[in-house]
């Protein structure tokens, strides 16, 4: 596996969208979150009608050659903390010959950054295009690098942060990947979807049981502008829930969204999510067909530290609760955003404990020096294993939008953090050190958890939770905006 070569491919929100050369989505994001001009902000960014899996013409056509390396987010939704040093995070500046460190060939490493607007099927054939040529220029050169290349020619490891892993999973099954590929590498990819493409889809981004002070109010009028949006890219509807993730007030039983009517929620939305992922689903049984295990290995890391969004409820007057639990049963965490049954590659997993477990966040989990050295071992063939421990895992719970200027309280939770000093602070915005608020404590709420309020002027900026004995770290975006 030391001679492959070792694709990168990020999630959504994880590729910076351009026009002439500018940044579009962090520009439109923040006058929309002002109410400055909202129409216009989504100009720019809206896809249109009935697009499906096409690729679109100018002037919804935007540039996208390079992986985000800055915090963005699409608050109430995902958010993205950039990949600032993926070769690094990948091990790709391990070992050579004789004990001497050195960078791989660098023909070795590619990222494929992409338009995350658009539908998975199309983006998958895309990676087929760009891999599969690489990868033929590769094979060509890798013998004179490595020599076990002369016997075993080098195929494919795919390594996808979130969304990035449905891109590759329907071009390993779907398009024929599976037979250039030795692995397959996920952080926190929403196999079975996540409840948060409901809360957006439905105009539910913002809501007051995400405030702290009425100002947020204010900007509940920009949540249908953020549904139609989002309703707009194919690869949100894309990421829908495939679980039981919906409750009737009056019922007791979770359903599936083809079964339960969603008010605001387009049926033909739904049907797309579906049909997108029985496309996977029927192609894998046909190649699976008299084999015992894939042609590739599968290696899944996944968060379940964290609360997180796991459904919603219907109730009867037709308004949406989402919720972290749906019934009393299981374990109802995950990374933040997407829930740990959902992130599990059972698909191809027999166990629960094939997984890697890991207490990072969704936003930051591609770039986090936890698991820095698992991704190494994985690409050098090694065994990697990273299981959630308790004892230095806490989970977080932090408003995703903030007003400028108006305190704002994170928790964290979990089971020895009462016990232990944690510390909270803000990383400032690019080019303004001297903004970043000190850190402060956080202190025991008198139910189980801690907390602290912060402070910040407008901007994306990065949270940072320390927790001391044992040591542990937490990161998450946070968007602040003039309200």
């Amino acid at each position: 596996m030391d001679h492959d070569l070792v694709v990168f491919v990020p999630g959504i929100l994880g590729t910076r969208l351009t026009r002439d050369g500018k940044d579009v989505w962090n520009q439109s994001l923040q006058a929309l979150l002002g109410l400055r001009r909202p129409g216009r902000a989504l100009e720019g960014l809206t896809l249109p009608p009935g697009i499906g899996d096409e690729a679109p013409e100018e002037p919804w056509a935007l540039g996208s050659d390079r992986l985000l390396k800055s915090p963005e987010a699409l608050p109430g939704f995902v958010a993205s903390m950039g990949y600032p040093d993926v070769r690094a995070a990948l091990g790709l500046t391990g070992p050579g010959g004789g004990g001497a460190r050195r960078e791989p060939h660098p023909r070795q490493y590619m990222a494929f950054p992409y338009d995350w607007r658009l539908s998975n099927r199309l983006t998958a054939r895309r990676l087929r295009d760009r891999v599969e040529t690489a990868l033929a220029e590769w094979r060509e050169l890798a013998p004179g690098v490595y020599p076990e290349a002369h016997d075993d020619p080098p195929k494919l490891i795919l390594m996808c942060h979130s969304m990035g892993g449905l891109v590759a999973r329907y071009y390993l099954e779907c398009l024929g990947g599976r037979d250039h590929t030795r692995a397959l590498v996920t952080l926190g990819t929403p196999f079975r979807g996540a409840a948060k493409a409901v809360r957006v889809l439905t105009g539910h981004a913002l809501e007051p049981g995400h405030t702290v002070t009425r100002a947020f109010e204010r900007a509940l009028s920009v949540n249908e502008r953020l549904a139609g949006l989002a309703r707009s890219f194919p690869s949100v509807a894309q990421l829908l829930p495939r679980y039981e993730a919906v409750l009737r007030e009056d019922g007791d039983r979770r359903r599936l969204l083809t079964r339960v009517p969603v008010p605001d929620l387009p049926t033909e939305l739904v049907a797309e999510a579906f049909a997108f992922h029985r496309d996977i689903d029927e192609a894998w049984e046909r190649n699976q067909a008299g084999r015992a295990a894939p042609p590739y290995r599968v290696h899944c890391f996944a968060g379940r530290a964290h609360p997180t969004e796991h459904g919603v409820v219907v109730r009867a007057d037709g308004t949406l609760e989402f919720t972290t639990r749906l019934d009393n049963d299981g374990d109802w965490s995950g990374d933040g955003t997407v829930p740990a049954g959902s992130a599990l590659a059972a698909w191809t997993l027999e166990r629960e404990d094939d997984a890697l477990w890991n207490g990072e966040r969704h936003s930051g989990m591609a770039g986090a020096e936890s698991l820095r050295h698992q991704l190494g071992a994985v690409r050098r063939g090694r065994p990697a294993r990273l299981m959630l421990d308790g004892d230095t895992a806490f989970g977080l719970q932090v408003p995703e939008l903030a007003a400028a200027g108006v305190p704002f309280t994170i928790r964290a939770t979990g089971s020895t953090v009462t016990e232990r000093t944690l510390r909270a602070c803000l990383a400032p915005p690019a080019g303004d050190p001297a903004a970043a608020p000190e850190a402060v404590p956080l202190l025991p709420d008198g139910t189980g958890g801690l907390t602290a309020e912060l402070t910040a002027p407008a901007g994306t900026w990065v949270l940072r939770v320390e927790a001391d004995r044992p040591y542990g770290v937490c990161h998450e975006v946070v968007t602040v905006a003039e309200l």
